[in-house]
């Protein structure tokens, strides 16, 4: 299992190196910080822009190769450069991970779960008025795009505040500006942001079960009438206990693989909800990145959602060797 898992960190290492270069490559083609000095009156002369330019390793006149050289020499040690407003990268890139981290890992977790338990029962009741009514469901939700789906739980709170005459869902950032707690000090501050966090948990966890559902009513299709699982009922299990152990289980273990590859859409979706719900975390900065053609902001987040991709996936290896005793002896290895 050690030397399974070794094996993927170092197939996980050069990807992660490929695909944050290909990232920088890519951002400091496309990107024009250059034209962020043709609307200025007057305009700096040329110098003093390429002077600016060459300090913050973005100007286009340098070439690529040192360019990338400087940056990559920069990001091993721990350093991804300065913003185009000549701040650290590194801290801002922290506190927006923060954010977005916060956003997302409830809705994932909660989704994930529930995505899995649905798509399960509605396999043992398959062609039931519960398997039906889970598969309408989830057809519905994968065709709602995410930010639509953010702005109609928006209306629908909107709606039951104006009912209940009160303001009981809350959507605009992590925190209620300039509220006052009184006595109630952290545990009223902790109530405000579960308040604002509440809409965006939905959101996500709606969608992650939509898809998690789907694929998991698939897998435990398959292996509902398999060969194991009537060998446990001969042996005296019951039909419930037999499912669970043995049939859930070993339905689980291509579920680890979709983990890695439903990490990037839950950090696309994130994204979306940020916008929709007013967090500042990395897909705001992403986008005011890419607008001004900050390279080092757009390269830094790239090479973070590379590692988190990454790391969903030696994390599902992980998984994958819990639930399959082959890879913990070695033979699927």
């Amino acid at each position: 299992m050690a030397a399974f898992l070794l094996r993927r960190l170092a197939n996980y290492a050069v990807l992660a190196v490929a695909a944050t270069s290909l990232a920088y490559l890519l951002a400091a083609v496309a990107l024009d910080p250059r034209s962020n000095f043709d609307d200025r009156a007057p305009r700096p002369p040329e110098s003093v822009v390429d002077a600016r330019l060459t300090r913050l390793n973005l100007n286009d006149r340098t070439a690529l190769a040192v360019r990338y050289g400087t940056w990559a020499a920069g990001v091993l040690h721990g350093d991804f450069g300065r913003t185009w407003e000549g701040r650290p990268v590194n801290a801002e890139l922290w506190r927006r991970l923060g954010v977005s981290v916060r956003l997302m890992s409830p809705g994932a977790v909660l989704g994930s779960a529930l995505g899995i338990l649905l798509g399960a029962y509605a396999a043992i009741r398959q062609g039931r008025a519960a398997d039906r009514f889970i598969t309408f469901g989830s057809y519905l939700l994968l065709a709602v795009p995410v930010f639509v789906l953010a702005v109609l739980l928006q209306i629908v709170a909107a709606k039951a505040n104006d009912a209940m005459g009160m303001h009981l869902f809350a959507w605009v950032g992590e925190t209620s500006p300039g509220a006052a707690y009184g006595p109630f000090g952290a545990l009223g501050g902790l109530a405000d942001r579960a308040r604002h966090l509440f809409l965006p948990t939905v959101t996500i966890a709606m969608t992650q079960i939509a898809f998690y559902s789907r694929y998991q009513r698939g897998l435990m299709l398959d292996v509902l009438h398999a060969d194991f699982v009537r060998t446990a009922r001969a042996k005296g299990l019951r039909h419930r206990t037999a499912l669970l152990r043995h049939g859930l289980r070993t339905a689980l273990i291509p579920m680890t693989t979709y983990f890695a590859y439903s990490f990037g859409f839950l950090v696309l979706g994130g994204m979306f909800c940020e916008q929709a719900f007013g967090w500042h975390g990395m897909g705001e900065w992403l986008v005011e990145a890419v607008s001004r053609g900050d390279v080092n902001v757009v390269a830094a987040i790239s090479c973070l959602a590379a590692c988190g991709v990454l790391a969903a996936g030696l994390a599902s290896d992980v998984l994958h060797g819990v639930l399959d005793p082959r890879v913990r002896s070695g033979a699927a290895a």
